[in-house]
């Protein structure tokens, strides 16, 4: 993108918050000879009840398509149980290059690499969706649950891994607070525009299982009360049952049990054994984002979807990009189209996370090398 259409893209964001209703024919006629070949600034200035008013209309998404273009190719759509659940960024191929290898015939089966969002992920099958619309099988690879990173393999012909898999390069390059932050699909269309909010920083968790507990002489905690709409609550917890064991391991008492619970991220399930009425039974529940749960409805309402995890992060970028939970799992680039990190969490009606280059780098190294490839 030139430096003249960027001015553009920062020309229309200004008068959409700064000056909506100056609209008139003469004031185009002061407007530099440049700035009106774009046609952009008319509409900008004379449709004030369009959505070209908004900064993630139509027209500025195809103002910024060509920096999202870069990258084509490089995203897939991850499906999981049958179903959309997370954007997938391609990282490596098996041969640790950028470039199909020249040496392997069309035929040839090569190893391609992707990152997504472990919490969105519920078991196999796992799917990935190309930009052709081509579906290929996945699997896991390897994890890294503080960062909600799995990596998936996926297995294609040469000349697929060619053309639709193309791995991205991460600029450990951190933006500036007020900058532009452009989040593409896996067509490479341009489905959010953001703006950075805060420098990069750790975002704490804190994941809750949604039970009051109290002490007791046995082994374990008894269940005091049950906070409604919890993940207790839709798992079926009673008052009174005795947590004995989380995922096999023995609870002491309830200083355990609550530091066993605490290192647990908000969507991960947990097995609780429990005793109830003199028998035991194992029953799966997830933990929620505490902050989610002393929600009111009407704040839920305007908070929108979020991811079920949207929080404990060593390493994020908060920017202001409305994003659906399906669409974290690819990359962010900036305005000079550096890919600066990936979406990691949809976590409110003004606030994306992304996590930095930095620690998506180091991760994907170690979880390449985990997972047995170069």
């Amino acid at each position: 993108m030139t430096n003249n259409k960027f001015v553009v893209l920062l020309c229309l964001v200004a008068s959409v918050w700064l000056a909506p209703n100056i609209a008139s024919a003469q004031d185009l006629g002061e407007t530099p000879e440049w700035l009106q070949h774009q046609r952009l600034v008319d509409r900008a200035m004379h449709r004030r009840d369009s959505i070209v008013h908004r900064r993630d209309s139509s027209e500025m998404m195809r103002l910024v398509h060509p920096i999202a273009a870069s990258i084509e190719g490089s995203i897939v759509e991850v499906i999981n149980s049958g179903r959309p659940v997370a954007l997938g960024t391609v990282v490596q191929r098996q041969d640790g290059t950028s470039k199909a290898p020249a040496t392997v015939n069309s035929s040839d089966q090569i190893d391609t690499y992707i990152l997504t969002k472990r919490s969105e992920l519920s078991g196999d099958p796992i799917r990935v969706r190309l930009a052709d619309g081509r579906l290929l099988p996945a699997r896991v690879a390897a994890v890294r649950r503080a960062s909600d990173l799995a990596l998936l393999v996926v297995q294609a012909d040469a000349n697929t891994v060619r053309d639709a898999l193309k791995p991205v390069t991460f600029q450990r390059f951190v933006p500036m607070i007020g900058s532009f932050l452009i989040s593409p699909d896996r067509s490479a269309r341009v489905i959010g525009l953001g703006v950075v909010g805060a420098s990069p920083r750790k975002v704490a968790h804190k994941g809750r299982l949604g039970i009051e507990l109290q002490r007791i002489e046995e082994i374990g905690a008894r269940v005091r009360n049950i906070i409604p709409n919890s993940g207790a609550d839709e798992a079926g917890l009673e008052r009174g049952d005795r947590i004995i064991a989380i995922d096999g391991r023995t609870q002491s008492n309830v200083d355990k049990v609550v530091s066993t619970l605490n290192s647990m991220f908000p969507g991960e399930v947990v097995q609780l054994t429990i005793e109830r009425d003199g028998s035991t039974v194992d029953i799966p529940a997830r933990l929620s984002e505490y902050a989610v749960m002393q929600e009111s409805e009407n704040d839920a309402r305007v908070n929108g979807a979020r991811n079920v995890r949207l929080s404990g992060f060593e390493q994020a970028i908060q920017h202001d990009t409305v994003l659906n939970p399906e669409q974290c799992g690819g990359p962010i680039l900036d305005s000079e189209g550096r890919v600066i990190g990936i979406n990691i969490a949809r976590a409110g009606r003004v606030v994306s996370y992304a996590l930095t280059a930095s620690l998506v780098s180091s991760e994907v190294s170690s979880m390449i090398a985990e997972a047995g490839g170069k």
